[in-house]
């Protein structure tokens, strides 16, 4: 019996240990198995649109603030007294040139103009009488039955009044001055401005203004290039007329064009700068003076400029960029130098005419990232969904 019973326990032993060396690899396996990495999810490219890049001339432009000035701002006032008799067209309206505005009480120089016709008249009679009277008076100062001094008197009464119906038209040409002064008119086109003399407000000559009157077409844009941009703007002025357009802030086009027509001839030595002024159609009466606004020279045209959509330029400290589709369709950073516009395209240095611009999910990618070029004309949206769902 003792010897079943030690048998049995080397059955159960050797049992024991062999079952341990069978259990022993699985354990390593494991161990190997779980040391080993995880295998990497595929990579995900961001769907980006992307275009080619344009290559045209385009006009090279100098760009400033710029402030609106009226040609003419005057302040209307009468030239006689008076009390205003009918005021003739509305606060703020756009008036023409010769358009009457006021009219000032006309009886009181309507009378005055009347009573130096009557004066004219009587002179006239007075120089018909000393005429008549000189001619007969000369065959008998001939025959010598008129003393010489009686003939010089008939003669001085002639010249008289010859002085005094001269002396009469200049007063008639007076009283027609002040009756037609009783009528304000608009000396030029323009806008006026509030009543500032309502009608049976008695007015005295150059008292109190009435009106004000401004010149809207043309206008003055006034702008400060400085001494650097002066040269370039010389050198087209002296081959013709240095092109100006106006852009209304808000606005991205430029709907106002004219000329640069005045340049000072010094520059501030504390800004480096200097006063120059381009005049404007404004055949609207849309610009008003005192508009902040940017006006555009034109100094040339830049042939074969590379150019892009402005929407695909990002901004860094280092300075602006572009995204191009690099090697194994991934995201390549490239800084570059703006150059001029056209439109909503810009010129950029610092790329090839082969490149292809990312221009859309610039925030959601950077240097290296893996993209997946569409054409521009795709929703971005569907570049939005695809990146949601491989998440998901």
């Amino acid at each position: 019996m003792r010897v079943w019973k030690i048998a049995l326990a080397g059955v159960v032993v050797a049992g024991a240990t062999a079952a341990t060396f069978d259990f022993w690899p699985q354990i390593e396996k494991r161990i190997e198995m779980a040391e080993k990495p995880a295998a990497a999810p595929p990579a995900f490219a961001m769907p980006v649109p992307v275009t080619h890049i344009v290559k045209k001339t385009v006009p090279m432009y100098l760009e400033y603030a710029a402030r609106t000035e009226s040609i003419r701002n005057i302040t209307l006032q009468a030239r006689v007294a008076g009390y205003v008799q009918e005021q003739h067209v509305p606060d703020g309206a756009d008036v023409k040139q010769g358009q009457l505005l006021y009219t000032i009480d006309p009886r009181d120089y309507q009378a005055a103009l009347d009573q130096a016709k009557a004066q004219k008249l009587r002179d006239e009679a007075a120089r018909d009488y000393a005429k008549s009277s000189l001619s007969r008076g000369s065959k008998l100062a001939e025959d010598g039955w008129l003393a010489k001094d009686t003939f010089d008197q008939r003669t001085s009464a002639l010249h008289q009044a010859e002085a005094a119906l001269t002396m009469d038209e200049a007063l008639i040409r007076t009283a027609e001055l002040n009756l037609g002064y009783t009528r304000i008119v608009a000396p030029f086109a323009g806008r006026l401005g509030k009543d500032q003399a309502p009608v049976g407000t008695l007015i005295s000559v150059a008292g109190a203004p009435v009106n004000t009157l401004v010149q809207l077409d043309p206008i003055y844009v006034t702008f400060n290039p400085s001494e650097i941009d002066l040269a370039a703007i010389q050198r087209v002025r002296a081959s013709g007329d240095v092109a100006a357009e106006v852009i209304v802030p808000g606005e991205d086009k430029a709907r106002y064009q004219g000329k640069v027509t005045f340049v000072d001839n010094a520059v501030d030595g504390q800004t480096g700068t200097l006063v120059a002024r381009a005049t404007i159609d404004n055949r609207d009466f849309s610009l008003l003076p005192g508009q902040y606004v940017r006006v555009r020279l034109q100094i040339g045209t830049q042939a074969d400029a590379l150019m892009v959509p402005q929407t695909a330029l990002g901004s860094s400290q280092l300075g602006k960029y572009l995204y191009i589709v690099g090697k194994g369709n991934t995201a390549e950073q490239r800084l570059v130098k703006i150059g001029p516009t056209d439109g909503e395209l810009v010129g950029v240095t610092g790329i090839k005419e082969s490149d292809l611009v990312i221009t859309g999910n610039l925030q959601k990618i950077g240097p290296g990232a893996l993209v997946q070029p569409l054409p521009p004309t795709e929703a971005q949206n569907d570049a939005n969904g695809a990146k949601e769902a491989h998440e998901f």
